[in-house]
């Protein structure tokens, strides 16, 4: 039996401090984090949403900002000679110790991984150098005394009424109630049937940070009694005379996962240790995968880092091949997918034919819009990453032709590894032409209204959010596990405040109306919506419920409206609930 090799003794001063240098960097970073995630409650009481919208899409850049300036001090301070081999191993070494009484070491790895790999310029990186694993446990890491991660509440002891009461007032809002009373007796009302034998463990769990984003605070927590919970959030809104109100309350794990969905806005939340927070919404989200709470909660490089983890697993575990996703293959992107993984691989095309005239860097600027942008629950958040190397068995030898053909400058062979330079990474959703297809062959008149309902609804969240689709052919939106329809086709999204909606003018003579071209001008950002039917509404099953539920959509005054009210800086409400839920449409 061999002897376990040990590291020698850490000698090394550059390292020591490179490591020192690495953590001020990411300490920065989560100092500036945290405290942008404060001011949102500010924003919230004083009902400040452009500046909170802003706020929110400033904070995603502080990442990337803090590692380049993290970088460019350590190139300024150390020559590449320096940064030996073994000056990087030591360095992680350092990193280790450093880490060990940190509220926040997991982050901390992954800020280490971003400075090493952005300074050593490879494809691949040495293992010893970068954290390919979590090194420093995130179980129970103690909070301050004065601010847990959750706090317990009595019912039985204080009564519900006043329980509820008091989860509320402990958040100390600024802003007043219209009529707190009011509200607590409508989730109390709510709550009952929960509650209705209740047991000698009854509590209510609390995070201790409100959840901000868009024009609500919500508190998240979950209810226990005996050997059952309830995942709970409560949603907080301002009033018609700008007081506070609770909107409804959100019961159980499918609406309160919808919350927490991957097509919204990344919540701003103070969190001292994030992983606390994790652990506990995982209690509320069992079936979401922790990359995604980290994600949700504006961690957007954790969960990164969790999610390549988690596919370096499930890829080691399973044996099936990478094939070209279901679906009409679309101009832009090459979609590929692995059957027993649910999410998709897109890749952009080297080139595109006609009518598409775009540019690889236009495309990626249009997936930035949508990372900074509030995805108002109609628009799936992608993942973006640089070089990554599958393996080259899992590739069927058609689809490794079909990515060299279409993308060549991105496709790389490495021994047993097929690399691709530049690729999006997104939730797997079923494409709403094959849903809708599905459902009319099989009869099912429910699922195609639905299925048109949810279309329609989309179009308006996303107007609501500033944002028109371009191309808004079926097969460019998916229906998720939830059935709700969501866009995620964006290299030809613009806002709605670039666009011109127009009325098509009438035609001057027959010569006009049968022409193959336009009789009138039409500039680059014009849009017509009476030509909509034509290419959406060929289908008289789809066309029947299309004009019962959103005619007016193809009318170019309903467009200009819309436009006109988000000019005048008027921030729409877009829940991520449904409205018969919301206490306003109660009768008690």
């Amino acid at each position: 039996m061999t002897e376990p090799a040990f590291p020698k003794l850490l000698s090394s001063q550059i390292a020591f401090d490179i490591a020192r240098a690495i953590l001020d960097g990411f300490d920065k970073h989560y100092r500036l984090f945290r405290q942008a995630s404060r001011n949102a409650r500010g924003y919230f009481e004083r009902g400040e949403w452009a500046v909170a919208q802003e706020a929110a899409r400033e904070r995603i850049g502080y990442y990337d900002r803090r590692v380049q300036e993290c970088v460019h001090a350590l190139e300024d301070d150390y020559v590449p000679e320096d940064l030996t081999d073994e000056v990087w191993r030591e360095a992680k070494l350092h990193y280790i110790g450093l880490l060990t009484c940190h509220k926040r070491p997991e982050l901390a790895e992954t800020f280490f991984n971003s400075v090493c790999c952005n300074i050593l310029h490879r494809s691949y990186f040495n293992n010893e150098f970068i954290f390919v694993r979590p090194v420093v446990s995130t179980e129970y890491i103690e909070t301050e005394e004065l601010a847990p991660t959750y706090r317990v509440y009595y019912p039985q002891a204080d009564g519900m009424r006043f329980t509820l009461s008091r989860i509320v007032t402990n958040f100390q809002f600024a802003t007043p109630f219209a009529d707190l009373g009011r509200d607590i007796a409508r989730v109390e009302a709510r709550l009952a049937s929960f509650f209705d034998d209740m047991a000698p463990n009854a509590q209510f769990q609390v995070l201790s940070s409100p959840f901000f984003r868009n024009k609500g605070a919500y508190l998240v927590g979950k209810a226990v009694n005996g050997d059952r919970e309830l995942p709970f959030a409560l949603p907080i809104l301002h009033g018609p005379a700008g007081k506070l109100a609770l909107d409804t309350v959100l019961m159980g794990g499918e609406p309160v996962e919808a919350l927490f969905s991957f097509t919204r806005a990344y919540f701003m939340v103070d969190m001292e240790v994030p992983s606390a927070y994790v652990q506990f919404l995982r209690t509320l989200l069992p079936r979401k995968p922790r990359s995604e709470i980290y994600t949700v909660l504006g961690l957007q490089k954790q969960g990164k880092t969790a999610f390549y983890r988690d596919f370096l697993q499930h890829l080691k575990h399973s044996s099936d091949l990478f094939e070209t996703a279901p679906g009409i293959r679309g101009l832009v992107m090459l979609v590929f997918a692995l059957p027993s993984f649910p999410y998709v691989f897109k890749v952009i095309k080297d080139f595109y034919p006609p009518p598409k005239d775009t540019t690889r860097a236009q495309v990626k600027e249009k997936y930035v819009l949508v990372k900074n942008h509030d995805r108002v629950g109609r628009m799936a958040d992608t993942l973006e990453y640089s070089n990554v190397a599958f393996p080259r068995s899992r590739f069927s030898e058609a689809l490794v032709a079909e990515l060299k053909y279409y993308a060549p400058s991105l496709i790389e062979e490495e021994g047993d590894q097929l690399v691709i330079r530049h690729l999006y990474i997104e939730r797997r959703m079923t494409p709403l032409n094959i849903w809708l297809t599905q459902a009319e062959q099989s009869g099912n008149d429910a699922e195609l209204e639905h299925g048109v309902i949810e279309y329609g609804n989309a179009i308006r969240d996303l107007v609501a959010a500033n944002i028109f689709p371009g191309d808004m052919l079926y097969k460019n939106f998916g229906v998720t596990r939830h059935r709700r329809v969501v866009f995620y086709d964006y290299d030809e999204i613009e806002y709605i405040t670039d666009c011109n909606f127009r009325a098509i003018p009438p035609a001057r003579n027959e010569e006009d109306e049968m022409a193959s071209e336009p009789w009138y001008p039409v500039a680059k950002h014009d849009v017509f919506p009476e030509q909509f039917g034509q290419f959406l509404l060929g289908n008289p099953n789809i066309r029947r419920c299309f004009l019962r539920h959103h005619a007016e959509l193809l009318t170019p005054e309903w467009w200009q409206a819309r436009k006109q009210r988000i000019k005048g800086g008027i921030v729409e409400d877009v829940f991520p609930y449904p409205q018969a839920i919301r206490f306003c449409n109660s009768t008690a």
